[in-house]
């Protein structure tokens, strides 16, 4: 009898914290909502619900490897749970795993048959794994593929002979037309001039669908026909030089939500590539005694918030440097005018600014959280290549006066990693699944000594230990990272020797955080951070331009 009443008062309990975790959750205080579905679990690890609602908890955290372990769970406590099954599936989808999610997503249209929205979520699955088998169909492999940067000279752009109002297969069709009439009235028969006629017009058809295919991307825009037009009022750049002028009038087109030409944009972004593909994977930034140097977190499309950061500490020179720590795109919708305003800056200055990569800096990534589909409506299609070739330049780490490591993501799975080996990293291409490389990009911090699976799904979680014999090994004092949002807008762990930033206050519009900076004096290099609210922006919500299955889980 008392076994049973002890059991009863648990389960009762266990109600009463879920309940409490739901309130939690409803604030949007999704960490405080998992430590309360925990402490339920731990008092009746048989009820289903429980293991479904951390599930979603860690999905709002970005934690998907988390979300799938917890849902599983649910399945496992009660295989009809549909739930279970449709938490798992949101957490493969925003992985990428589409086929993964598709199995969970049928398996919930059969528990519930008659559920409309199990259906359209279905359905929104199904496209998503029909269009991946389609690009897989008609993918060129690396070895063939052509930078797209390469077809490109923004140089020539509104001056060569292609800004004509004819362009070069009408002036060659209208020439062989001629060819053709000329030689009729010298006498050949008429059937051999419409066959000389119709062999050079597909032959000029066939040049021009292969000039606009790079890289297996079929691309209609004609990057040679951007001349820019009188009634542009917009920011323009004299010559190659991009200017401070430049630049503050750029961000004030953007602020009120004005584009820039692309012949400008292409510009940049070339001018940016030539400059980082000439960096190594790790940079070393020297800061000279009683200067100072700055280092941004996640930033993750939220321009206006980019805007007040400049408003709060000075805009990036020479006098006041910047490391924007990776992960500048994706999620907010203003993603475009945040990159090309990083990218003019360090055109106009490279010692300006720093850019590390970040993991939303690859093509998996920019295809599910809006970016791809930013740019596709605010540029073109060429421009989503071209910025996939960019990102496999940026660098994946620094180092400030040989003491402070700053990385996006964070430390390694095994021991012994030497400075040397980062540099040596080849990371001109997207990120791997695993390896050093992966793990720079996607790791994070744990409470508990040693290492553990990643709450991702992607990378690791290292304990204080792995941090400090990663100091030690490299005779460095800090280590700085970003990749996790942070109710203060940072976090110091691991005995004071790591620092998370992250640079996105009320980030994605709901989670209600504050963003950090942190300022480093030379020659101490103690950091001092500053901490700031999120201001106003447009009525563009975040994931505008997330792929449509994505937003149905927000």
């Amino acid at each position: 009898m008392p076994i049973m009443e002890t059991d009863n008062s648990n389960d009762s309990r266990a109600e009463e914290l879920k309940l409490l975790a739901n309130e939690a959750f409803k604030a949007h205080k999704y960490a405080q909502a998992i430590d309360l579905y925990t402490q339920a679990i731990e008092l009746n690890s048989q009820n289903a619900v429980y293991w479904a609602n951390r599930s979603i908890a860690h999905l709002k955290l970005e934690e998907y490897g988390s979300a799938i372990l917890d849902a599983s769970k649910a399945i496992e406590v009660d295989p009809r749970y549909s739930k279970g099954y449709y938490r798992r599936g949101a957490a493969s989808l925003a992985m990428g795993k589409f086929k993964e999610a598709l199995k969970d997503f049928q398996q919930v249209k059969k528990i519930c048959p008659n559920d409309p929205d199990a259906t359209k979520k279905l359905k929104e699955c199904e496209k998503a794994v029909m269009k991946l088998k389609f690009a897989e169909a008609i993918s060129v492999p690396e070895s063939q593929r052509r930078p797209v940067a390469e077809s490109i000279n923004y140089r020539s752009i509104g001056t060569g002979p292609s800004s004509s109002s004819v362009p070069t297969e009408v002036a060659v069709a209208v020439l062989a037309i001629a060819v053709g009439v000329a030689m009729v009235m010298m006498g050949t028969t008429v059937a051999a001039v419409v066959a000389i006629i119709v062999v050079v017009v597909m032959v000029i058809l066939g040049v021009r669908w292969w000039r606009g295919f790079h890289g297996g991307v079929y691309t209609t825009s004609r990057v040679n026909d951007l001349d820019v037009e009188p009634q542009y009022s917009g920011a323009r750049i004299e010559g190659d030089v991009v200017t401070l002028d430049f630049v503050k009038k750029m961000m004030e087109d953007f602020k009120n939500q004005k584009t820039l030409h692309q012949r400008y944009a292409f510009q940049i972004v070339l001018q940016t590539k030539e400059l980082l593909q000439t960096l190594p994977s790790l940079v070393d930034i020297n800061v000279p005694k009683g200067n100072h140097f700055t280092v941004c977190g996640d930033v993750h499309g939220q321009f206006y918030d980019l805007l007040n950061i400049f408003e709060l500490n000075g805009l990036p020179s020479e006098e006041n440097p910047y490391l924007f720590n990776g992960d500048f795109v994706d999620r907010g919708s203003f993603s475009l005018e945040i990159i090309l305003t990083l990218f003019a800056f360090k055109c106009m200055c490279p010692s300006a600014i720093y850019l590390a990569r970040g993991n939303h800096e690859s093509k998996s990534m920019n295809r599910i959280y809006g970016f791809e589909g930013e740019v596709q409506s605010k540029l073109s299609e060429k421009f989503v290549e071209l910025f996939a070739e960019v990102f496999c330049c940026l660098p994946l780490a620094h180092v400030i006066n040989s003491k402070v490591f700053v990385v996006h993501g964070g430390l390694f799975s095994v021991d012994g990693v030497k400075l040397s080996d980062i540099k040596a990293i080849n990371r001109f291409c997207e990120p791997p699944e695993e390896g050093l490389m992966c793990e720079l990009l996607w790791s994070d911090p744990q409470p508990t000594p040693g290492r553990g699976p990643s709450k991702r799904g992607v990378g690791l979680s290292f304990g204080g230990d792995v941090t400090k014999r990663f100091l030690q090994d490299n005779n460095l004092d800090l280590v700085v990272r970003s990749h996790e949002v942070k109710d203060e807008g940072y976090e110091i762990e691991h005995d004071g020797k790591l620092i998370t930033v992250f640079s996105a206050p009320n980030y994605c519009d709901q989670m209600g955080n504050k963003g950090a900076f942190i300022r480093f004096e030379a020659p101490d290099l103690k950091p001092n951070i500053v901490t700031f609210s999120a201001v106003p922006h447009p009525d563009v919500k975040p994931m505008a331009y997330a792929n449509n299955f994505l937003r149905l889980f927000q």
